[in-house]
């Protein structure tokens, strides 16, 4: 207590902390600021305030912003830009929000939440070399591969539909997974596996963990580890 609280006479009422007297201050109504100023200042404030948030989710939802950090530059995006994601016939791009961050803006603002917790494992050199980053390769893949099926691959399915799909213009391997996947209702991820990234190492010893059937030579790499598991 300060001394003129001490020095105070018995039954003074005690004064309101700072927190408590700012609230109060707020609250009471201005004697010399007309209503519709405070109104006009609070909308022009909310409008600065909300157009400020989302113009930094926007800044954060671009592959520029991705690629800041080198653990995705020199790993999982010089993977990237060997696939037809990134270079194509058409042209058509599918960018790391596209894949890894939803459209809907609840799902975004979870994902961007869940985000954070990258940042803390950024500045916590986790992943800060290449070995690093491998040893935690697995684990990374399989976190992604999750939350993937729990949204039923929305991302995917933002460009591909099963539905709208044209299986006669398909090669017949193809147009036989898709029509199974369709009718079992199974999700994309499921089975595209190792697209625009490879699969982990370690995929020979987990492939039974790892479901669906992975493309590329990491995909035949799996199936083949699955032969030799089924013979044992």
């Amino acid at each position: 207590m300060t001394e003129a609280a001490n020095n105070a006479p018995a039954g003074t009422p005690k004064r309101p902390g700072l927190v408590r007297r700012t609230w109060a201050w707020l609250r009471r109504p201005s004697a010399t600021i007309a209503l519709g100023t405070l109104l006009a200042v609070g909308f022009v404030g909310g409008v600065l305030a909300w157009g400020g948030f989302n113009w930094g989710m926007e800044m954060t939802n671009t592959e520029t912003f991705c690629i800041s950090c080198h653990e995705m530059k020199d790993n999982v995006y010089a993977e990237y830009r060997t696939t037809i994601h990134y270079s194509n016939r058409s042209g058509v791009r599918a960018t790391c929000p596209d894949c890894h961050v939803p459209k809907d803006w609840t799902h975004k603002i979870a994902r961007k939440i869940q985000a954070s917790n990258e940042l803390y494992h950024h500045f916590m050199k986790t992943v800060w070399t290449p070995e690093k980053f491998e040893a935690k390769r697995v684990e990374l893949a399989r976190n992604e591969w999750a939350r993937m099926t729990k949204t039923d691959s929305q991302e995917c399915r933002n460009c591909h539909s099963l539905v709208y799909m044209d299986f006669t213009r398909q090669e017949p391997r193809a147009a036989k997974r898709h029509q199974e996947a369709q009718d079992q209702g199974k999700t994309c991820i499921e089975c595209h596996k190792g697209i625009a990234h490879r699969l982990p190492q370690g995929a020979y010893d987990k492939a039974a963990d790892l479901g669906g059937h992975p493309h590329g030579e990491a995909g035949k790499a799996v199936e083949f580890a699955r032969t030799l598991g089924a013979g044992r």
